[in-house]
């Protein structure tokens, strides 16, 4: 009997969060399995196994070290996958192989679980693959940001190469981007240094645009990141979240008549925000990763910085009709055009709520009286019901 109820408290799709929690638990313990095996083997004499011979020996040297990188790319894209996103779905397939191959070069009996638990890891996240689809949402500015960065390495890079012969100490491309590297990030080790007016003049440039590069990137990608923390902790929404609000539904205030609402916007997965003052109620939305902005919904700073004119509708139910109508007035001000639809928790202010705004008035009670005549009796059974439903429409 106490096995029942625990089976009756279960939600209805257990089978798929035990099974995506299980795949992001797999690539995570990769992830910490390679960062301990790699940083066990740097310190350590690796013994390479039959592979050896055919193996570069630049990879040869460079395994111990680079298998702890991998693994710290493997923590990255394991946080990608907790969040759902395809990104990281990617991201974590393509990285498994390589964990298996460095564990394989590694050839010690520290890397053997890393082999066998990448390889286990690799067709239970590819039967997982539908769970994680959601998709990785960049600004302009982030996008900016990384091909900034990029570009500069590569203009380091090809730049130093061109000039190699201007450089004590270039002579590959993997000794340019070595030198791009170190310079851009203002490490600067000395090993490697210009010998001519254009070289000097091209190192220059390189820290110039290097610094500026890295102070962009950081501040673009890094700090969205941080400010999303600090929203799940505050309750705000980050300028980078608003910025990405397109064709979305806002709702206005929060009540026992909004819950419904919110629950069908997320099942049919429309993109939405919701505005209230209550703390409480948007601590407990944002922890069910709903997009809130806790600000007054009367008010027009916040409405505007939630993008009310990139809106595709506006919903206004609470429990409270004249804040609601307050809602409605203000966001029929700012948005003359959207389609601005409301509930009525008393009939009689329907007519208010319309001249307030609102295109759509829904007076809950009448609405639900009909639903009930309609759920005894059937539509077809009873004159009344017809004539009701001809009322709703």
């Amino acid at each position: 009997m106490a096995d029942e109820q625990r089976a009756d408290r279960l939600p209805e799709n257990w089978p798929r969060i035990v099974t995506t929690r299980v795949a992001v638990g797999l690539a995570l313990a990769v992830a910490l399995l390679s960062v301990a095996t790699g940083i066990v083997n740097i310190e350590r004499n690796v013994v390479f196994g039959p592979l050896a011979s055919h193996v570069p020996e630049l990879v040869r040297d460079t395994a111990g070290f680079t298998g702890a990188l991998t693994g710290f790319l493997m923590v990255a894209s394991a946080l990608a996958l907790r969040r759902g996103l395809r990104a990281g779905w990617y991201a974590t397939i393509v990285l498994l192989p390589i964990t298996a191959l460095q564990g394989l070069l590694q050839a010690s009996q520290y890397s053997l679980p890393l082999v066998a638990l990448s390889l286990l890891t690799i067709p239970i996240l590819v039967l997982t693959r539908e769970r994680f689809d959601r998709s990785l949402a960049l600004t302009t500015t982030q996008i900016a940001a990384g091909s900034a960065l990029v570009g500069v390495q590569a203009y380091g890079t090809f730049g130093a190469y061109a000039l190699r012969e201007d450089f004590d100490g270039v002579a590959t491309l993997l000794d340019a981007f070595y030198f791009t590297l170190i310079t851009s990030s203002t490490v600067g080790y000395g090993d490697i240094g210009p010998e001519s007016a254009e070289a000097m003049l091209f190192t220059m440039s390189l820290v110039v645009l290097g610094v500026a590069s890295f102070g962009i990137a950081i501040g673009a990608l890094v700090g969205p990141a941080i400010q999303a923390r600090i929203s799940k902790t505050l309750g705000k929404m980050t300028e980078s979240e608003l910025e990405l609000l397109d064709n979305h539904v806002l709702v206005l205030g929060y009540g026992d008549l909004t819950e419904p609402i919110v629950s069908e916007l997320v099942a049919a997965d429309v993109p939405f925000v919701v505005v209230t003052e209550d703390e409480a109620v948007a601590t407990r939305l944002i922890d069910r990763d709903v997009k809130v902005l806790t600000a007054d919904p009367s008010d027009e700073e916040p409405l505007r910085r939630a993008k009310i004119d990139d809106a595709r509708a506006i919903l206004v139910a609470t429990d409270h009709d004249a804040e609601d109508a307050l809602a409605v007035l203000t966001a029929r001000q700012l948005r003359p055009n959207v389609r601005i639809v409301t509930a009525a928790t008393d009939r009689e202010n329907t007519k208010k709520l319309k001249r307030a705004g609102a295109d759509d008035v829904i007076a809950l009670a009448e609405l639900g009286g009909h639903l009930l005549v309609r759920s005894a009796l059937g539509a077809d059974e009873s004159p009344v019901v017809e004539r009701l439903l001809e009322q709703e429409q």
